[in-house]
């Protein structure tokens, strides 16, 4: 068997990767930028390394990656974050010797990039929210009326490279004018660089997961979430296996057809009240609610490795529909929020409180704490629990201070469609 190396061990998805081909016999090999990790913790990992940080020092790490996969006998690379695979998809031709199989480079940016796949989709004929692409330094007035509040504003990525360092970014919600300026001014990624003025859709986040080979479609597979951290919109802290949508699918492989593509992805789409899916982004890469797929049935690392040397995939003729996956560190933030919003009646957040500790549903999988390796529980528990329990703003979520004219916070009116949901759902990623 190759010895296979996944970088981003503090990742969930590095985790269930790891234990998907530790399970299948492989030599799973671990590095983070850390010594420990959570997928390193993991009894499938064999080895594990540190190297320098690819957002701080990207030529040390990139260094560092090909010195180690050397010497340690490595064939098989999976990159997990953005950053990593934008940095090993570069250095592509310097990394010859190993096989990367995901798409050029060219084309993952193409997907990763907003503003290039919102142009992209409308050229497709794909629904996506009403959308302005803003230059930095635009005046926004005109577009902020056109398009009502509360607007989202987006980043043309998650992270930027300028000056030698990645720029983290986060999407933000305004509720007015006033606020439109204050998030433009306040921070980087707005005042100099391109990015997204879009109309706010209320709804549930569903993705199509996909895997393609050389432009050809090899497998799909279709979740909702049920639970988000933050609730107005963030990674899933609970989701579930759904029958997949054949129009939802069918935009899924339109844009994926179109740039031919090769390796993994997962098109997210924000199912509005009357059935319409908007496009909302593509994780070029694994996603952050890969074990919920894995447990399913549709085992994504073990399809790509067999893509990677040189193998014919399984055929996966269907999955379990109804598999829950939960991650309950993260649900634990998720109650933490709605159950002290001072904004929330007493009966919805008994309901929550319910529906958190419904912990006996038998197609409920948790996805880091498990029986038979629950070292990696033990490490995140460590690592992220306290921070749960720490009173601070949440990430990627402006908190507005002025209201609409119902005299409701739009970041509380989102909250409230999520919870709506949650309460008559059994209540992503």
């Amino acid at each position: 068997m190759h010895k296979v190396l996944i970088l981003d061990g503090n990742q969930r998805s590095s985790l269930a990767a790891t234990r998907s081909l530790g399970k299948k016999g492989l030599n799973v090999v671990v590095a983070e930028e850390t010594k420990q990790s959570l997928a390193g913790s993991s009894k499938y990992c064999k080895e594990s390394f540190v190297y320098p940080s690819p957002s701080q020092s990207p030529g040390d790490f990139a260094s560092a990656l090909k010195k180690e996969s050397v010497e340690r006998g490595i064939e098989v690379i999976f990159p997990m974050t953005e950053i990593s695979t934008s940095i090993v998809l570069r250095l592509r031709e310097e990394l010859r010797d190993f096989s990367i199989p995901f798409a050029p480079f060219e084309t993952f940016d193409l997907l990763s990039d907003k503003w290039k796949l919102m142009m992209l989709a409308q050229r497709l004929d794909i629904p996506i929210p009403q959308t302005h692409f803003a230059r930095a330094g635009e005046n926004l007035d005109k577009i902020s009326r056109e398009l009502g509040f509360p607007l989202v504003l987006k980043p043309s990525r998650s992270r930027i490279w300028c000056d030698g360092r990645w720029i983290k970014t986060s999407v933000k919600y305004a509720s007015s004018m006033e606020q439109v300026k204050e998030i433009v001014t306040g921070h980087e990624c707005f005042e100099r660089y391109p990015f997204l003025v879009q109309q706010y859709i209320p709804g549930q986040g569903q993705g199509i997961f996909a895997l393609y080979n050389q432009s050809k479609p090899v497998v799909f597979f279709a979740h909702k979430r049920l639970r988000e951290k933050p609730p107005s919109g963030g990674v899933s802290v609970l989701s579930e296996s759904v029958e997949m949508d054949p129009q939802m699918r069918n935009m899924a492989q339109r844009i994926l057809d179109a740039v031919k593509w090769h390796g993994v992805a997962m098109v997210e789409f924000k199912v509005s009240s009357d059935g319409t899916p908007f496009l909302m982004e593509v994780n070029a890469r694994f996603w952050g609610s890969l074990q919920l797929a894995i447990d399913a049935g549709v085992d994504f690392p073990w399809l790509l490795y067999q893509l990677a040397t040189g193998r014919t995939p399984d055929t996966i003729e269907c999955y379990k529909v109804g598999i829950k996956n939960r991650w309950l560190v993260g649900d634990v933030a998720h109650l933490r929020k709605l159950f002290f919003a001072s904004q929330m009646a007493f009966s919805q957040k008994w309901q929550s409180l319910t529906n958190f500790v419904n912990l006996l549903d038998r197609d409920t999988k948790y996805e880091v704490n498990r029986w038979n390796d629950l070292k990696p529980f033990l490490f995140e528990l460590r690592q992220c629990l306290p921070r749960v329990f720490v009173d601070k703003k949440s990430r990627g979520v402006s908190q507005p201070k002025s209201r609409d004219p119902k005299g409701v916070p739009p970041s509380l009116e989102m909250d409230r469609h999520l919870r709506s949901r949650s309460v008559h759902s059994a209540d992503q990623d």
